[in-house]
């Protein structure tokens, strides 16, 4: 392989995604640029602008100019870090979000209409050539946690999640099928009937596949939401994605109005719970009882959503 080869390819495939006319290609007033910097806002609710550049190697200046350009649009805000007062948090306004949606979405549709001129058996085979692309050209270093995209689930993810809670959980902990059911059970009453204003569903992904996910519902308490199924696999722990994604229901929670976060888990379940304990979390009852064919502790938690945010 020559460098030529490796150019030619880069052409072509731009004009297949339409990168060099970005904006015109979504009907959308956005580069690709500013739109991958719009998507990563959207997936990553804690970012700051040092984030921004460090994870998509922008130059400062060019990222200064997207980011005036988002607040002139009334898309974004810029607030004091909560980590460093000399940096500014970038959140996505109410409008921000309705615009990284949309592009998310048309986005999706293109993608889907190329994919839909691949035969279906040929698709493994692009899918295995475009993961050893990756592999190749990341020159075997491990992955990072900002290598992770947050992102809502696309066709077949609630059904991945509720076959990898079972599967995790019978390998891990011995639990019966009685947890799967109750995973499904979950699942279903959120994919039939759900507020997408006060409830959503988080799948992490890496490198193209699903590697986690949580859920916030409504709760029966009036001005309660619930925290449910947070799932990590085991290959990519140690990313941070466990405390992405409680960080993302909380300031989804938050946003949506919610005075209150709750959840209900087992005191098995460690790492989870040191995830709840370091985002203020506070256990408020435990209550011992047999499911899924083990004698277990439950535990509800309970995070102050105005204290929090103090």
């Amino acid at each position: 392989m020559t460098v030529q080869d490796i150019r030619s390819f880069n052409r072509f495939y731009t004009n297949v995604i339409g990168a060099l006319d970005y904006g015109r290609h979504l009907y959308a007033p956005y580069t690709l640029t500013e739109s991958r910097v719009l998507y990563e806002l959207a997936h990553s609710p804690r970012t700051d602008a040092a984030d921004l550049r460090s994870e998509l190697s922008l130059d400062a200046g060019y990222l200064s100019r997207i980011l005036n350009k988002f607040e002139q649009d009334g898309l974004i805000e810029r607030t004091p870090s909560e980590r460093d007062p000399r940096r500014r948090r970038i959140t996505l306004t109410a409008q921000g979000r309705e615009t990284a949606a949309l592009l998310d979405e048309r986005s999706r549709e293109s993608v889907g209409a190329l994919l839909a001129t691949v035969p279906a058996d040929d698709r493994p085979r692009l899918a295995e050539a475009m993961r050893t692309v990756r592999t190749l050209l990341s020159s075997g270093r491990p992955p990072r946690h900002e290598d992770v995209v947050l992102r809502d689930p696309g066709p077949g993810d609630l059904g991945w999640i509720v076959q990898r809670n079972a599967a995790l959980y019978v390998a891990e902990y011995g639990w019966n099928a009685d947890y799967e059911g109750l995973v499904a059970r979950i699942v279903a009453d959120f994919a039939e009937d759900h507020d997408p204003h006060l409830e959503r569903v988080w799948i992490a992904e890496l490198d193209g596949r699903p590697v986690g996910c949580v859920m916030c519902v409504r709760d029966d308490a009036p001005g309660t939401a619930r925290l449910r199924l947070l799932l990590v696999e085991p290959e990519a722990r140690g990313l941070r994605i466990g405390d992405r994604l409680v960080e993302a229901v909380i300031d989804f929670a938050r946003d949506g109005g919610y005075r209150d976060l709750v959840l209900w888990t087992n005191d098995v379940l460690s790492a989870a719970r040191r995830i709840y304990q370091r985002h203020g979390f506070v256990l408020v009852a435990e209550k011992p009882h047999r499911s899924f064919g083990a004698d277990l502790l439950g535990q509800d938690w309970r995070l102050d959503l105005h204290g929090a945010q103090e």
